[in-house]
């Protein structure tokens, strides 16, 4: 009697989360209340054009709009088959219709929400979840199957916590927090509002910590710091920010952690920062604000890298990089002289041909 009573809730939950995920309506909008939403200029279109959708410059079709911030491709722009194209304030004139925006590519993902409902979450929380009677969940939380709330746990309202998510004991979570399936968050980590953790990622695992004893064997150094994700922080699938031995690993306000990126324990990343796939932050990096990792880079332990720097792809970083830098290439070096050297590399089989010969 008591399955068939779980299992009614366990359906008739699922049925209204499925419910919240549909979209029946086709959304159509006018080109005139697009260009209101997102602070554009129209130019050389109907204010009155039907608008269906959005798509890349090319893929799109009648009916849909689509967007271009280089001038470099303006010929892709002229051949598109879209009704609508976002553009620079600056962009040549086009024969469809415009609009014109600062920042053309801000303006386009704005506009993507237009267009696209996000799955909605039912307040509720399923029958299979496991919440301890210490922890203190906020309104509106939605608490999905076989979620794992422990001991001591705070958690802010309008929270969101997806299948098989598990907050470890003693962590503090702020508002409007959204953790997709299979998230962890580890003992005493603190997050702060507006968090966001893809499928996988993981906050707060034991850092990389070892000391060899007197024999030889590796023995654990205990990771007693948290992990600290202050407010607006985005951590995507199976990326991983590890707690410090003493002290914290923190990232900071507005940065944003792709795929498979390492924080290693101890790291301090600054606000506003992007590290992009596959980064590997060693122990005790600090990152500065703004800066800009590009996918594989990698960053030996203790360096310090500036504000507003950008490393290229596969760069390698063993030691600190002053602020405002763009390095490349292993080791890391200024950009131009990575982009002369790699002009001379593919010379020197020639160049040492001409050295034999003399």
């Amino acid at each position: 009697m008591r399955c068939h009573s779980v299992w009614r809730q366990i359906t008739h939950f699922a049925a209204r989360v499925l419910y919240n995920h549909l979209d029946i309506s086709a959304k159509t909008m006018k080109l005139a209340d697009i260009a209101s939403a997102l602070g554009a200029r129209l130019e050389n279109g109907s204010p009155e054009l039907n608008i269906t959708g959005v798509a890349g410059i090319e893929q799109a079709g009648a009916g849909q709009i689509t967007f271009l911030a280089n001038p470099r491709y303006a010929g892709m722009a002229r051949s598109t088959n879209a009704s609508a194209i976002i553009v620079a304030d600056d962009f040549p004139a086009l024969d469809i219709a415009m609009l014109r925006s600062q920042n053309p590519y801000l303006a386009f993902a704005r506009s993507i929400e237009l267009f696209y409902q996000a799955p909605q979450y039912a307040p509720g929380i399923h029958p299979t979840a496991v919440v301890d009677s210490s922890a203190e969940v906020g309104r509106n939380a939605h608490v999905g199957p076989y979620v794992v709330i422990d001991q001591d746990v705070g958690i802010g309202d309008n929270a969101v916590l997806l299948a098989h998510v598990v907050i470890y004991r003693g962590a503090k979570i702020g508002k409007n927090f959204f953790a997709h399936a299979h998230a962890v968050v580890r003992e005493h980590c603190r997050l702060g509002d507006n968090v966001t953790l893809q499928n996988g990622a993981v906050i707060g695992a034991d850092g990389f910590g070892f000391a060899k004893d007197d024999s030889g064997r590796w023995s654990k150094i205990v990771q007693s710091g948290p992990s600290v994700l202050e407010s607006d922080v985005e951590v995507q699938a199976n990326a991983c920010v590890d707690r410090a031995s003493v002290g914290e690993s923190r990232i900071g306000r507005g940065s944003k952690i792709d795929n498979l990126v390492q924080v290693g324990h101890g790291s301090r990343v600054g606000e506003d920062t992007l590290l992009c796939a596959q980064v590997g932050l060693a122990g005790s990096t600090e990152v500065g604000n703004r800066v800009i990792l590009a996918g594989q880079v990698g960053v030996a332990g203790h360096c310090k890298i500036g504000d507003g720097v950008i490393a290229t792809a596969q760069s390698g970083i063993p030691n600190d990089v002053a602020a405002g830098a763009t390095v490349s290439g292993y080791p890391a070096i200024d950009n131009k002289l990575w982009l002369k050297c790699s002009a001379i590399f593919k010379k020197l089989p020639d160049l040492a041909q001409i050295l034999r010969q003399k």
